[in-house]
């Protein structure tokens, strides 16, 4: 694979089904509207699939790990060890990733996209790292275009290999120490909102770290101000992003092409969506926003793409925590279209009877 590959090509959503579809959802043994978001993504999930009886088939989640050189200049609390450190518990089994995908029945998958210390032959791991880390932006470019186009184009891949094995329901999480800045930046500069109103705590920073962490990444900004705010959304990524971000911007664009329901999870996944969206707005439809996080920044996120997001439950873990437990409400969505009566087979009149 090569950076010269065309990225994966997102169609407009197929309405062809639309008033089939809403017709459907409208004549089972309910009031109009009763099922609230339900309704919505059951018919959102049918016209992804282009049918009227839409499935939750071999959901998965992948998780992409990477490390990010902005953690020296101390804007996390934690020391970038931790991330090799949390995916070799990724693959023992022992996150809370592990436990809530394990809930959902969702089949989960960890990409090394780039972690800076050494990773062990691991089943289960998928280790096609672009590089040992990001660069730091506070200085120079996190990482080159041609390394942001070989991080999207290498997403784009581990979700096309799922598309072959059925899959049509997917979500993304994230692991690197210090990329909640990262995405601040990549919110800030794409969206178009003062830094301040991105950065948040991010793994727990207390006031003083948060000052600090406002500081760096607004110094960052100014630096590379030239080079960025009239750039493309690859020259903004390639600038601030990580490589966890650019695997998943790329696995947006291929699972979207592939027609899957996809579930956005928080803050940083949420960011690599904004990459994805720059390049083909047409990836948002394909998205179901699971959770709204409790980072400082995610509601903003939210508001850019209009988005209600399925669940509010002051969650702020990362991994795809948020989208693994959106799960069971896409099941419970299929569930309702495919096995309630309608009036008519259930001997039930309606209101306009």
């Amino acid at each position: 694979m090569t950076s010269s590959t065309a990225l994966p090509v997102v169609e407009p959503l197929d309405q062809t089904l639309r008033a089939t579809l809403q017709h459907l959802i409208d004549t089972k043994t309910k009031p109009p509207g009763s099922l609230g978001q339900l309704e919505s993504i059951a018919r959102q999930m049918g016209l992804i699939q282009r049918t009227t009886h839409p499935t939750v088939t071999r959901p998965v989640m992948l998780v992409f790990a990477g490390d990010h050189g902005i953690a020296a200049e101390g804007v996390s609390p934690y020391p970038q060890a931790v991330t090799a450190q949390m995916v070799l518990n990724f693959l023992a089994g022992g996150a809370a990733i592990n436990a809530l995908s394990r809930v959902a029945g969702a089949t989960l998958e960890v990409i090394n996209a780039g972690v800076a210390s050494p990773l062990p032959h691991a089943e289960g791991l998928v280790d096609i790292p672009v590089a040992a880390g990001t660069r730091n932006f506070a200085h120079e470019p996190a990482m080159s275009r041609e390394q942001a186009l070989l991080a999207m184009h290498a997403g784009a891949e581990r979700v096309r290999h799922h598309a072959a094995l059925g899959t049509n329901v997917i979500g993304f999480g994230e692991m690197g120490i210090a990329n909640t800045s990262a995405a601040a930046c990549l919110m800030s500069r794409l969206c178009g909102v003062p830094i301040d109103d991105c950065v948040g705590r991010g793994t727990g920073l207390d006031d003083a770290g948060l000052v600090k962490k406002r500081d760096v990444l607004a110094a960052a900004l100014a630096r590379h101000a030239s080079s960025t705010e009239a750039a493309d959304a690859i020259n903004v990524l390639a600038t601030f992003g990580g490589f966890e971000i650019a695997m998943m911007a790329g696995a947006y664009l291929a699972a979207a092409e592939a027609r899957m329901t996809i579930l956005v999870d928080g803050f940083i996944a949420t960011s690599a969506l904004l990459v994805a969206d720059a390049l083909a707005p047409n990836v948002r439809e394909y998205c179901v926003f699971a959770h709204a996080s409790n980072e400082a920044g995610h509601r903003r996120m939210l508001d850019h793409f209009g988005a209600t997001p399925l669940l509010a439950l002051d969650m702020r873990l990362g991994e795809g925590t948020g989208a693994a437990l959106a799960i069971p409400l896409l099941r419970a969505a299929v569930a309702f279209v495919n096995e309630m009566a309608s009036f008519e087979s259930a001997g039930v009149a309606d209101r306009d009877a």
